[in-house]
């Protein structure tokens, strides 16, 4: 069926243009894969505006080029997904992250005071049916729940702000009776839940077909004997027929894997790509192990060798596979760095607490007393998007693991209440551990920074990101005069750098 994407423009917001037309061409997609192809980049054409996105058009040109693998991923949506699920959640996740307006968050600032982030993580429930060593959420029960109206209300509030991209986590999402009940009234929106798969029945599968914007994230930390060694025994099986009910409804799925020191290999390995690619999976996210809470293994944290390790096996899959992969930090280097404060995420845990990032369990304020934009506009918030970038080389973004102290100074600043036992170990017992992890990240990614063509191509990205200009030429020079007293106390202890004594 030949769609016309003529009057689009001229009709209607950007954004809702973007996914109209996106939508329309991933919805009548047939079996050529060259002219579906064909077909997408037209669209793409059509909607890209300004120079950023200019330069998203030329990367979606190269990864489907005749013998890229995008071309394969296009085969594989039209294949795996129904056409609802391609108009509703799968257009609506492509213009929602590389086709926004770029004037909204003008108009947007104008109306709320801040430039509403594109993602809002909430968490409605921290009850999980699983009892995974070391996890927390065995000990919430039904009473801990965020009440539907509040949950509810919250959505509306996003929408209103227009963030439309929310992600759904827990404990585990499925386990919270009022899932559908408030999804169901918020259906301009798209949902990543993400989950352990084990309550993914056919039933469910085929309602989130039926919604149309709804993917599941199926959390999923390896081969076998890593899933079930932290989930238990039958957990990796769960995953897997999860997956083949997802794929036979026709619902889009992705995957989400904690990184260890321990499963690194078995995770950025060919093999497992392919096991993922085989059952279905169109995209997925790596997330390093971060040392939250009581007591955390410290031996579990990815070195910063692993972590480069991750950053060339995602480049590499990029490049080669029909699947999108995500790496929450080596990815700093297309969001500008961190993405916390609500400059492009935050997270509102099961109490209200409105937290800066998934992984920064401290809060000033909550939904319970306040608006959603009095706490995106909080000074708390402002205090970490006034420091943002963290770091000119946006390799290393994360000012938890990369820059921990600096974190830990605005968090002391505006007096953030940690939300969760244990927020603030990571910043205070493990600081020497921390600050010796960051020195051996600075030395690996540096590295890679200088010689592996970031500094030209992810320096000149950053100016497009919505970061302050003065704050990223401070970084520059700070980065630069760091690197150069660098040189200087290397020449001053290497004999071989040292001058000839005449």
């Amino acid at each position: 069926m030949a769609v016309s994407f003529k009057g689009f423009r001229d009709l209607m917001p950007k954004r809702t243009m973007a996914e109209k037309v996106l939508g329309q061409a991933l919805k009548y997609l047939g079996k050529d894969t060259d002219k579906n192809a064909k077909y997408v980049l037209k669209a793409v054409d059509h909607i890209a505006s300004g120079e950023k996105q200019e330069m998203v058009r030329e990367w979606f040109h190269h990864w489907m080029r005749e013998d890229g693998p995008g071309r394969q991923f296009l085969h594989r949506v039209v294949q795996n997904t129904h056409p609802r699920v391609r108009e509703r959640y799968v257009a609506r996740m492509v213009a929602g992250m590389f086709f926004r307006d770029p004037d909204a968050p003008g108009r947007a600032e104008q109306k709320f005071g801040i430039q509403p982030p594109p993602v809002m993580l909430i968490s409605p429930t921290m009850r999980c049916n699983y009892r995974c060593e070391g996890c927390y959420a065995g000990s919430y029960e039904r009473k801990d729940d965020m009440d539907p109206e509040v949950f509810d209300r919250v959505l509306t509030e996003a929408e209103e702000m227009g963030i439309n991209f929310i992600t759904i986590l827990g404990g585990e999402p499925f386990v919270y009776p009022h899932l559908f009940e408030v999804l169901e009234k918020h259906p301009k929106s798209f949902y990543q839940i993400y989950t352990n798969a084990s309550l993914i029945d056919e039933k469910t599968a085929e309602r989130m077909v039926e919604l149309g914007n709804i993917a599941p994230q199926i959390s999923i930390n390896g081969p076998r004997e890593y899933t079930d060694a932290v989930r238990g025994k039958g957990s990796f099986d769960n995953c897997v027929a999860a997956m083949d009910r997802l794929y036979e409804a026709g619902c889009a799925f992705g995957f989400s894997s904690l990184v260890t020191s321990k499963n690194m290999d078995a995770i950025c390995s060919d093999e497992w790509v392919d096991f993922l690619i085989e059952k279905g999976a169109l995209y997925g996210w790596y997330f390093l192990f971060m040392p939250v809470g009581n007591e955390p293994e410290m031996d579990l944290m990815p070195t910063p060798e692993q972590r480069d390790q991750m950053r060339r096996f995602q480049s590499y899959v990029r490049e080669e596979k029909p699947l999108l992969l995500v790496d929450f930090w080596n990815d700093g280097v297309l969001s500008g760095g961190c993405i916390a404060g609500g400059r492009l995420y935050f997270h509102i845990n099961h109490r209200g607490d409105v937290e800066p990032c998934i992984f920064c369990h401290f809060a000033t304020d909550n939904i319970h007393d306040k608006s959603l934009v009095e706490a995106l506009n909080s000074p708390f918030f402002q205090g970490i998007r006034a420091e943002q970038p963290f770091c000119y080389n946006t390799l290393r973004p994360c000012p938890m693991i990369d820059h921990p102290q600096r974190m830990w100074r605005i968090i002391k600043k505006h007096g953030a209440e940690p939300t969760h036992e244990g927020a603030e170990t990571m910043f205070t017992e493990l600081a020497p551990e921390m600050n010796e992890y960051a020195r051996g990240v600075r030395e690996v990614m540096n590295r890679a920074w200088e010689n592996e063509g970031y500094k030209n191509w992810a320096a000149r990205w950053m100016y497009h990101c919505g970061l302050p200009p003065e704050n990223i030429e401070r970084r520059r020079r700070e980065f630069e005069e760091n690197q150069t007293s660098q040189e200087e106390l290397q020449e001053s202890v290497d004999p071989a750098k040292k001058p000839k004594q005449a």
